[in-house]
């Protein structure tokens, strides 16, 4: 995330931080994965879901203050324009924000949008405003999870690493419950998109196998397109969900369990 703003959305966006730094733990996020890892919420095609968002913004994002549809539509279409050969990759700009669905079952924003990170080990330097919302996680006082690995191998393979819990962990993990057909660029992408510590600040290396940072540049191409396609001007969804809904017949067809 970049932080370039200040006033009542800065403070929004800190509050958010300052809850999620300080609740999600090992504890909390496992409980999480428990409580979410059946797929019983709710029945719904893809679409269903990216109209479902309209009713949601993001507390955590100081650079967009419309609903998360038009999102998806505009990081989908930036990605089709200069990938065009790449249908799954469009599709992926579609898909990368529907785990946000969570905060409309009722989920606090604080564990659903923003920022991820590694639980289970001391945040590194990058995570954003790192310095001042931790104080109160009571990882960090536990001596298995507060130092630079935590409950870490060396190199384990981020595969192996429990990463905070929101809108990236819950739409990797339904992805892989539903079967998606998408290419293990296209995973990466959907549960490391907010990893913005390990794609953009360099941090938790120390946890990377060589298949994670050959999948790396994948994930920082994908972020050219979710940070800098957020702009006021909202395409015509109408026309564009012909082809949308092609790709989901393609690779995700289907009513899908959420």
């Amino acid at each position: 995330m970049k932080v370039a703003v200040s006033g009542p959305l800065l403070d929004r966006v800190f509050a958010t931080y300052k809850l999620m730094h300080s609740q999600q733990t090992v504890d909390f996020v496992r409980k999480k994965h428990a409580q979410f890892g059946g797929f019983s919420y709710k029945k719904m095609t893809v679409l269903e879901a990216v109209d479902m968002l309209d009713g949601l913004i993001d507390e955590s994002d100081p650079d967009v203050d419309f609903p998360n549809s038009f999102h998806a539509f505009q990081t989908a279409e930036g990605i089709r324009k200069a990938h065009p050969d790449k249908d799954w990759f469009h599709l992926v700009g579609l898909l990368h924000d529907l785990g946000k669905v969570l905060a409309l079952a009722g989920e606090p924003q604080w564990a659903v949008v923003g920022d991820t990170f590694p639980v289970g080990c001391r945040p590194q330097a990058s995570v954003v405003f790192c310095d001042s919302t931790f104080q109160d996680n009571p990882d960090l006082q536990d001596p298995r999870y507060s130092t630079e690995l935590g409950m870490y191998q060396l190199h384990c393979g981020l595969e192996n690493v429990l990463m905070s819990w929101g809108h990236d962990e819950y739409m990797y993990q339904m992805m892989k419950f539903n079967k998606f057909s998408l290419p293990p660029e296209a995973f990466y992408m959907i549960r490391f998109h907010s990893f913005y510590p390990w794609h953009t600040g360099g941090d938790y290396r120390q946890l990377c196998s060589e298949q994670d940072l050959a999948m790396l540049p994948w994930v920082q191409e994908f972020n050219k397109f979710d940070l800098y396609t957020k702009c006021p001007d909202l395409p015509d969804v109408d026309k564009l969900r012909p082809y949308y809904q092609g790709l989901i017949d393609k690779y995700c067809p289907g009513v899908l369990s959420w």
